[in-house]
């Protein structure tokens, strides 16, 4: 009686073994056929193509499975992917996962030793590389004999390149997109912002000068010239145009 007990139980056991591998395998292949990426919407890029983006996410394997993508990516640090803070994965639908980038806030760039260097709003050095990214001004005017990464930049004048940073800084508030910024040995500053130079002057009322400058350059749309704004502040609005010279 004990022997056909035991064997009775073992019976049952694996025929519950036999259940929950079934349902197992069944869930698997449930997931495996149904959750396989056939769409992948990219958004929140700027440095990279959204093919580059889906390469650098989707790959062999499990990879190219949406819910296992959602898990490995949800708000995961990215390492080894220049410009790339975080990624996360979110499922749309079985087959659709929708990629968001959140690429490291540059601040601008410098040219050094061949490569851009750039660099974060508090000067720090983010990233170095040979690809320009568009968007991302120029910094001139400021010297630097070395740089290492992770750290901030060793200008020579540590307070004229505070003064870049705080233009940066302001320039992101405002919305004032510029190609390069020109800082002068003597503290004027200068916006290339497409055919346009902002001559800014010091920093005296600089707030002032970027936070209207988006509006003065509405009105300046075609032209081209040196826009004189060293006098300007909120009482005088002193702004004039010198044309482009033809050479």
């Amino acid at each position: 009686m004990r022997k056909r007990s035991k064997l009775k139980g073992f019976i049952v056991f694996l025929v519950i073994l036999l259940v929950i591998s079934g349902a197992l395998f069944g869930i698997f292949e449930y997931v495996k056929h149904n959750y396989t990426v056939k769409n992948v919407l990219v958004e929140g890029n700027i440095h990279y193509t959204d093919d580059e983006i889906k390469d650098l996410v989707i790959g062999e394997g499990l990879k190219g499975n949406s819910l296992y993508l959602s898990y490995i990516y949800k708000n995961k640090e990215v390492e080894n992917i220049p410009f790339v803070e975080t990624m996360d994965v979110k499922v749309v639908s079985p087959d659709t996962v929708r990629i968001t980038v959140y690429e490291k806030i540059l601040a601008g760039y410098i040219e050094f030793l061949g490569q851009y260097i750039y660099f974060d709003k508090d000067g720090i050095v983010c990233e170095a590389s040979h690809v320009k990214t568009l968007g991302i001004p120029e910094v001139i005017g400021v010297k630097f004999d070395y740089v290492v990464m992770h750290e901030m930049l060793p200008a020579e004048d540590p307070e004229l390149f505070n003064n870049v940073l705080n233009i940066t800084k302001l320039m992101e508030k405002y919305g004032v997109l510029a190609d390069k910024l020109y800082f002068a040995k003597n503290g004027d500053i200068s916006l290339y912002i497409g055919d346009i130079v902002a001559s800014l002057g010091n920093d005296e009322n600089i707030d002032i000068k970027i936070m209207n400058l988006p509006g003065i350059l509405a009105n300046l749309q075609g032209k081209a010239g040196v826009l004189r704004m060293e006098d300007y502040d909120e009482n005088t609005k002193r702004v004039s145009l010198e044309p482009k010279k033809d050479k």
